[in-house]
């Protein structure tokens, strides 16, 4: 089933939290993200390429006069109420929101009461990290109403710390990032480590950013992803006991990586040289887009799964299916799992004529070979984090 993008409707989240909380909010939204390549490299200091897409988590808001935080979330259709003095963790759909305000009040913010409620088109648990969009737009909303004074950077920087402390994910900085500072048309090359960045224009020259949800559920609190993180520290620290100055992994060669880590674990060597070697393809990835050259960027991709899925064995069955699939078809020119992996979506760069019939063939093919059901969404490069104004709120709710 292909989902293709559509504006939000806003008048509907205004009418949910007049019937709730009987008040006018004022609105925020902070979009999901893609990584056209670069998966698993930002915690290791290493690049990203990700840009904000056109869906996003909203947030209605206002502020009250008390210490009462009052929940609403459209999609669940489930209520909460605390103090900020009461805001504890739930391990449910609260926790990124409440996970913001203790960050708030632990750097000395002074957080009031408001009532919020929240919603959106953002697709949960495909890799879209619906997580990061709505931390980032609760904390831009809360620095917005209370006028606290955070620069765009601060509020990537605190979002990401809520995740780590609150949600118990200890992720890099890649998804906040790019919700925040998203920009439609391009992506962004991210140096992880020194957190500069550059836009690049995504020239897609009649092709399509297609995402197919395999469907396959994954909680990366749950999974594997803290262990690789685990498993390239201690790869970190066996080069560094003997090579000096090094601190990542971006300042290891791949001859340190057979002198120092493999002889020791052929494990942790796989998992190392994978995060190496995908830098690698994301610099070339991104010659080739400054060149408008999308079939080298398409070949980047393809190794890029290659990697996730031998080398560093975060991928699953179905993912390997659909990357296996579309490699048969002329008209994609690149496809990878994208995301923390096991489960979620894989990324596609479909010919634009040829995106229906291919959705149409992956979905029954998909089915019936997995037992499950395939979604696709068409996606595009969009707008980072920003309060939805009066005007445009008015125009819509009328």
């Amino acid at each position: 089933m292909m989902k293709q993008s559509a504006s939000y409707n806003i008048s509907s989240l205004i009418e949910k939290y007049r019937q709730v909380f009987k008040g006018n909010p004022r609105i925020f939204s902070s979009p999901g993200r893609i990584n056209i390549i670069g998966e698993h490299t930002d915690y290791n200091n290493g690049f990203v390429l990700p840009a904000a897409i056109d869906k996003a988590a909203y947030v209605a808001i206002d502020k009250k006069d008390d210490d009462q935080i009052r929940l609403y979330s459209v999609a669940f259709d489930d209520h909460y109420a605390c103090t900020t003095d009461t805001v504890q963790r739930r391990h449910s759909w609260t926790d990124y929101v409440l996970g913001v305000v203790d960050q708030l009040k632990k750097s000395g913010y002074p957080v009031q009461g408001f009532d919020l409620a929240l919603d959106g088109d953002i697709i949960i648990g495909a890799g879209l990290s619906s997580s990061a969009a709505v931390e980032c737009s609760v904390l831009y909303a809360l620095n917005t109403i209370f006028q606290f004074g955070l620069s765009p950077m601060e509020i990537v920087k605190m979002a990401q710390k809520a995740e780590h402390e609150f949600a118990g994910v200890k992720c890099g900085i890649m998804d906040q990032f790019a919700s925040v500072f998203g920009k439609e048309g391009h992506v962004l090359k991210l140096d992880c480590r020194s957190l500069e960045y550059e836009y690049i224009p995504l020239q897609l020259q009649g092709y399509q950013i297609v995402l197919l949800n395999s469907n396959v559920e994954h909680s990366l609190a749950g999974t594997e992803y803290n262990t690789r993180r685990q498993q390239c520290e201690q790869g970190v620290a066996w080069v560094a006991e003997a090579e000096e100055g090094v601190q990542s992994m971006r300042d290891i060669t791949l001859r340190q990586l057979e002198d120092y880590v493999k002889p020791k674990d052929a494990l942790v060597y796989r998992r190392c040289r994978y995060v190496i070697e995908e830098n690698e393809r994301l610099l070339q990835a991104c010659r080739d887009l400054q060149k408008g050259h999308l079939e080298g960027l398409g070949k980047m991709m393809y190794g890029s799964h290659e990697g996730l899925s031998k080398e560093y064995e975060v991928s699953c069955k179905e993912l390997d299916w659909l990357v296996d699939f579309v490699k048969k078809e002329p008209s994609v020119l690149g496809a990878r799992m994208m995301g923390g992996g096991f489960g979620g979506c894989t990324i596609n760069l479909v010919k634009e004529e040829a995106v229906a019939s291919l959705i149409e063939a992956v979905s029954y093919l998909y089915q019936q070979n997995n037992h499950l059901k395939l979604d696709a969404y068409v996606v595009q490069p969009a707008d980072g984090t920003r309060e939805i104004r009066n005007q445009a709120i008015r125009n819509d709710y009328e």
